[in-house]
């Protein structure tokens, strides 16, 4: 199996390869330094299997693995850990397996083994019980082929047009093809619905004007302008009054 190898510690990730290279139906072909790394590695290197540690800074293991979960054919997640037993049981259900630090050789055969029997349905499944009540923290797309990650603090607003979903953030704008009512679903903590067709950023929201009989909200910092559905509207005076 082609194995990508994450994690923001080096002398980890320099024993994992060398276990690897001793195990010939293996074989170690990246590694990254965190989550957001890993994604791009994914993309580009295309691994069978990624050994994640789960505390990294920036995109943790958990986020990332959501990330991956998007490709139509996601690698196999196996979690590099040095949890205690008890904070473990957290996450045995939620990717294929778990491996604490630090990894032995047996037990890092024994589940490259037990994964590589696995086929590609069961691998979906398994990775996609991971933190199914958690949104995530980036929002990933592929912009002129190469893969960009927004944070989604940066995030002004999703606006829904046909069967695309624009994401207005800081640095510009990008397209994804989720539905917005599953993106509202996800981040309903952080986004609020003020049309059919438009999400907005709580902490991004400036205030509400009235133009020509249509209410529209405006932002902090740029210049862009949302309209207000009549149907929204008292929730978006509401909000306003609580900012």
């Amino acid at each position: 199996m082609k194995i990508l190898i994450v994690d923001d510690e080096k002398p980890a990730r320099d024993r994992l390869k060398r276990l690897i290279g001793r195990l010939p139906e293996h074989q170690a072909i990246g590694e990254a330094r965190n989550g957001a790394e890993a994604v791009q590695q994914a993309h580009a290197l295309e691994p069978d299997l990624i050994l994640m540690d789960i505390r990294m800074p920036g995109m943790d293991g958990i986020e990332a693995a959501r990330q991956l979960l998007e490709q139509e054919q996601p690698p196999a997640i196996v979690f590099t850990t040095a949890f205690s037993d008890h904070a473990l049981e957290a996450f045995e259900a939620r990717a294929v397996d778990y491996l604490l630090k630090p990894v032995k050789l047996d037990r890092l055969e024994k589940t490259l083994d037990e994964c590589q029997r696995l086929n590609r349905a069961q691998l979906r499944n398994s990775v996609g019980e991971l933190e199914e009540q958690e949104a995530r923290q980036h929002i990933c797309a592929r912009v002129r082929g190469n893969l960009v990650l927004v944070p989604l603090e940066d995030i002004y607003y999703f606006q829904a047009e046909q069967k695309y979903v624009t994401v207005r953030h800081k640095d510009g704008e990008l397209l994804i093809e989720e539905p917005l009512k599953a993106l509202e679903q996800e981040f309903h903590r952080d986004f609020y619905r003020i049309h059919r067709n438009a999400l907005v950023r709580l902490d991004k929201i400036a205030g509400m004007r009235n133009q020509q009989d249509a209410h529209q909200v405006f932002f902090h910092d740029i210049d862009d302008l949302l309209d207000i559905s009549r149907r929204h509207l008292p929730g978006v005076r509401k909000i306003l009054k609580s900012l």
